[in-house]
Order: C-alpha cells, then structure tokens, then sequence
C-alpha cells in the first residue's frame, strides 16, 4: 500500500516544477509575441495597465477631440471599440466659428445619439435667417414641417459644445481621453501604425492602433502625409459679442449683404449675440493700433441694421475683437492604410453658411455604418480598399454643402464688376419671392436636402432670372451683353468649385468602384 503522505508531498513538488515550467515558457511567449512593441508595464490609466510607449490595446486612435473627433470618440466607443484620443488642450475651446449647427446636423447630432450636448449650455433654436440688402430685408424659414418639433438649428458657444462632447465620450469605459502632442504617423512599409507623441509634462511616447483617424482642426500638421492640402484664404472673419441686444428676427441667423462683403449676426446664448465681419484677403486693419476699431465703425457700422448698431458701436468700445482667417481645401485624399482623415484637418469651406460641423457629422455617420460589418480592422490592406467607400459616400452632403458656400460667399460680395452686381441683386430678389424659390435654397444650406444637382439647378434658376430681368420690358445690346456676362460669371463661379469636389464622385457616385466595397 502506497504512503498517502509521500505520494501527496511528491505530487506538490511536482506540480510545483510544472507551474514554475509554465511561467518561464509563459513569459517568454510574451516577450516573443510582443517584440515590435514590448516594453515593461509601469503606470496605470484610467485603470488598465501602460507601457511605456503608450501602447494600450485599442483598436483604433483618434487624434484631435474637437466637434469630429469627439463625436467619432463617442460614436466608435458605443459601436464596441477600444478607442484612445489624444488632444492637444482638454481645456474648453474658446473660437469665433464652429457656433452655429444646421438642422441637417442636429439630425445626424440625433443619430448618433448626441442630442443631448446641446442642452445645459445655453443654445439657441434657429428656425432661418433673415437677409438684409440696401435697406430691404427678406426672412427665409427653415422648411421643418415634415420633421419632429425639436428638429431646428442651435447656435452655441463652440466650447461649451466641445466639452460637453468629450464628457460623454469619455464617459464610456472603453475610451480613453490623453492630453496630448502628437508630433507624427509611425509608418512601416506604407502602412500607418500609429502616432508618436508627447504628453503634457513632456514625454515622448507611441501608440499603436489598427487604424488611425486625424481629426487635428483646420491646422493640422498632420495632413500632408494622407491628403494634398489645396488650402485658400479667401477671407478673414472679424469676430465681436454683443451684449443684451435684441435682433429684429429673434431666433434667426442674419446676412447683411454689405460692401465690400457679407456680415453675420447670431445668438450664442441668451444674453449674447455673435458678430462676424467678413474682411476679404489675408490681411486685416492692426487691431492693437486702433485701425480695426476705425474700420469697424466707419465703414460696417453704417450697414448694420439701426436696431442692434448702439450695441455693435458699444462691442468694438469694449475692445475684445478677435479675428481668424477663413479657410477652403477641397477633400483630396490619398487612401492610406491604417490611416484616414476627417473634419477640417480634411475639407474645409468658406464658414458663410455654417457648414462645417454638419459635414462633419454626417462623415462619422458614413464612417459608423462602413465599420459596423467589420470587426477585425488588423488587415490594413483590405481595410484601406474597403474605406475608399469613405470618399465616395460622403461626397452628396459634403459636395453639396461645400460648393453652396464657396458658391454664395462669392455672389453675395460686392463687387464693381456690372454682371457680378446684377448676380448678386438676382440673388437676393430669387429668395426673396419665397415659395421653391427660397425653400430649395434654404433646404441645401440647412443639410435638409443635400442634392448636388438641386444646388446647380437653383443656382443657374438664380442667373436666369438675372437675365431675365434685365432683358425685360425692353432688351437692350447693352443689356443682352450684361446678361451674358452674367451668365458667364454663373458658370465662372460655381464650375471651379465643382471641378475641384470631383465631378463624377459628386454627381455619379455610383460609377466609383470604391462605392460598392464590402468587407472582407
């Protein structure tokens, strides 16, 4: 008979040797499998364990957390995936633009289920706008008929926005918002594998992800390697807040079509309306030597409308005046893998009609439903071919959004040329008829309706109808040649534009091969 005692005390150190066997071969295997990346574990975030490169185990990087990236954060975040951001300044942003979101982005604002961000921060409902010229005034509504009674613009403090979208991002637990300086793409043999970067106390470190979104704003320093950057300053906006003023069409956005360019007004919150003073080129009056505020109330005080000019003249008195250039890039990708680009760091137009951050929105939707299928994003290739589709995809908003802009900021700028002042005159009495006439308009500018060849048939209606009034009772040689240049101008205006977004992928999406893509 066996001693139970012996045979338990050799079967301890039997198993003990197998455990230790284990750990050595255990430990080795880690090291072997981890070696691009291998370092030793030496802090915690936010709970989970991280090396010293900063490598966490997530599926994909995000960088920049302005209106896209926090959005995408969130959106990726409640689809499953491990997301890390990294934004330069976790502090709310202070901006003169980005403060006014269309209908048609409130609607993909409540797809993706971010609705909520607009509330607690003092936002106001916009139902339209209200467009001045030489003493007449037109209000073009919103057509909401057909939507529920919460669908209508919202103007806002851009920051207060912003933080209120990080909070709810990174109130998912899988993911992570790092203050941080991301300095380059690490790229290996064509493929994007992640971003270096420096932490705010100073540290250099690299992340690794399957794919990499920069959403890095309007200076990004990231965008050349994935996309060639056409980037035009038609113009700068001179941005002022007008304190307890009441504006003549409460609720609504206001254009003044002023010479030598258009004037914004809007509420930002109940007690506060933004301004903006559109200064065509690069160049601006010195705001530190008083030339601004002598511009601002010799030459746009007299076109502002007489309600609000007492406290646009107090605005400029106050001094805190504040200026930022505008900026238009067509979307011109290099399909990259392991890497795409989105929000300004992307496309970017003339900030006239507000579009920015529904274009922006209405992408991370494209881009939400492209991944929704694929759960394993490590093959970069095969990813990379399938998210072409992007390009394609969004181009019927963003097209549509970006040529309305570039085409009205033009139209709507005085101008000594006769064809360019019979266009902009045209434009102005087009919508002022209401009816079609206003609602087509209105719908492509509020995102409602974003159809390309809406926006050139409502376009070239408006030109028309320029020609039409001048040759009408009587046509004169003079006449007819205006009307041509008129129609001239038209073409002049809007083709470049369309040239530059890509005439098939705007009008024929559906002969992009990228366009019909499926997961492998």
């Amino acid at each position: 008979m066996v001693d139970l005692g012996l045979f338990g005390s050799l079967l301890v150190v039997v198993l003990g040797f197998v455990a230790v066997f284990c750990f050595f071969i255990g430990r080795n295997k880690s090291k072997n499998d981890g070696s691009a990346t291998s370092t030793t574990t030496t802090t915690l975030y936010n709970g989970e364990s991280r090396s010293k490169d900063g490598n966490e185990d997530v599926d994909i990087i995000i960088v920049g957390a302005g209106v896209a990236g926090a959005a995408l954060a969130h959106t990726l975040g409640k689809e499953g995936r491990r997301v890390k951001v990294i934004e330069r300044d976790l502090t709310e942003p202070d901006r003169i633009v980005g403060e006014l979101l269309q209908p048609g982005g409130y609607l993909k604002l409540q797809e993706l289920g971010l609705e909520d961000c607009v509330e607690k921060i003092d936002a106001q409902r916009v139902f339209g706008y209200a467009l001045f010229k030489d003493g007449k005034s037109t209000r073009l509504s919103y057509p909401l008929e057909k939507f529920h009674s919460d669908v209508s613009g919202r103007s806002f403090h851009n920051g207060r926005f912003i933080q209120r979208m990080r909070e709810k991002a990174a109130a998912l637990p899988n993911v992570k918002l790092e203050q941080g300086t991301v300095t380059s793409l690490l790229e290996e043999k064509g493929i994007i594998r992640g971003v270096q970067y420096k932490t705010k106390s100073g540290e250099e470190l690299k992340a690794y992800a399957p794919l990499t979104v920069v959403c890095d704003g309007c200076f990004s320093n990231l965008r050349r390697t994935l996309c060639d950057p056409k980037v035009e300053v038609p113009s700068c906006f001179v941005g002022l807040v007008l304190e307890n003023c009441q504006l003549p069409h409460e609720n609504h956005g206001h254009v003044i079509l002023a010479d030598p360019s258009p004037i914004l007004f809007y509420p930002i919150s109940s007690t506060e309306v933004r301004c903006l003073v559109d200064v065509p080129g690069q160049k601006v009056p010195s705001i530190s030597n008083g030339e601004m505020a002598k511009y601002l109330k010799s030459v746009v005080a007299p076109q502002v409308p007489p309600e609000i000019k007492d406290a646009f003249i107090a605005a400029i008195d106050k001094g805190n005046i504040r200026t930022m250039p505008n900026r238009s890039m067509p979307a011109a990708p290099h399909p990259t893998p392991g890497a795409l680009l989105m929000g300004d760091a992307f496309n970017m137009r003339h900030p006239l009609t507000g579009g920015g951050m529904t274009v922006a929105l209405s992408d991370i939707v494209v881009l939400r439903d492209l991944l929704k299928p694929l759960r394993d994003l490590n093959d970069a290739s095969t990813l990379c071919r399938y998210l072409e589709s992007f390009y394609t995809l969004r181009k019927p908003v963003a097209s549509t959004i970006n040529t309305l802009a570039g085409a009205l900021y033009k139209v709507f700028c005085a101008s000594p040329d006769q064809a360019r002042k019979e266009m902009r005159e045209a434009c102005f009495d087009y919508l002022s008829l209401g009816g079609v006439f206003s609602e087509g308009p209105v719908s492509l500018l509020s995102g409602l309706n974003p159809r390309p060849l809406s926006l050139v048939c409502h376009f070239f209606a408006v030109a028309i109808f320029g020609v039409g009034r001048l040759l009408l009772p009587f046509p004169s040689p003079k006449r007819i040649w205006i009307g041509a240049r008129l129609i001239s101008s038209a073409s002049a205006i809007i083709f470049p534009i369309i040239k530059a977004e890509g005439v098939r992928q705007m009008f024929f999406p559906a002969t992009v091969p990228a366009y019909y893509r499926k997961p492998s």
